[in-house]
């Protein structure tokens, strides 16, 4: 299939995105990622927050190469930095770092101390949602690692769908997957993970709002705890 070309418009990419979406339900997740490979050749990215590699692991095999955008607020764990360094160190990809426009320290000065305790909202945004929409200019479609299993508010995530407020299509090829799923995969394969997943941490996020899962508690239990916020704005 020839990648698609940049004067193609936004309807014509929804609505290759929806038809995606349907054919591909049942598809491998390799193989989906080799058809966003096919169409989209180098306008397509891999989104990480280096909970774990999978996706871009899958998605190397698929495009040799790709770009792995990752977001670098300035509130990360170390392990979630080291994870970062190791995957660019021995997986076939390019993994391009985003910065917000501001560190820490100048977000500080303008907003005050710990925005992200007042108002965790404005500070997603302007940590992780500002960066990434900047981040994704130049690419037609990006790829996630959500999944169905994850929470309630992921449950109906397409395996490709279309991003309105970033006008891209947007790929979930491990959506129907479960935890279990994605343990085999990191087996198999020996697919670097965050250390953090061995010490209590179902989901990773910025150090001042994740703490670890208790027993029973689903998987984003500890992101942003104590809070009506479940989602830091990248995917709704």
């Amino acid at each position: 299939m020839t990648a698609v070309s940049d004067e193609r418009g936004t309807v014509e990419l929804r609505e290759l995105a929806e038809q995606a979406g349907r054919d591909l339900e049942d598809a491998s997740a390799l193989d989906i990622l080799r058809w966003a490979a096919d169409t989209f050749g180098k306008r397509f990215c891999v989104t990480s927050s280096m909970e774990d590699a999978v996706v871009a692991h899958l998605a190397s095999r698929a495009l040799p190469g790709v770009d792995v955008v990752f977001l670098d607020t300035g509130y990360h764990f170390p392990e979630t930095i080291g994870t970062r360094d190791a995957v660019e160190a021995v997986m076939d990809v390019n993994v391009i770092t985003l910065t917000p426009r501001q560190t820490v320290a100048e977000q500080d000065a303008e907003y005050g101390p710990k925005l992200h305790d007042r108002d965790p909202d404005l500070c997603c945004r302007l940590r992780k949602v500002r960066p990434l929409e900047e981040g994704l200019r130049d690419y037609l479609a990006w790829a996630t690692g959500l999944r169905r299993d994850e929470s309630p508010t992921r449950a109906d995530t397409p395996v490709v769908g279309w991003d309105e407020k970033r006008r891209k299509v947007k790929i979930s090829p491990i959506a129907r997957w479960t935890q279990d799923d994605v343990d085999g995969y990191v087996a198999e394969h020996g697919v670097l993970t965050n250390p953090l997943l061995q010490d209590g941490y179902a989901s990773v996020g910025c150090a001042p709002c994740t703490r670890r899962v208790l027993e029973g508690e689903d998987a984003r239990a500890g992101r942003w705890a104590g809070s009506a916020k479940t989602e830091c704005g990248l995917h709704g």
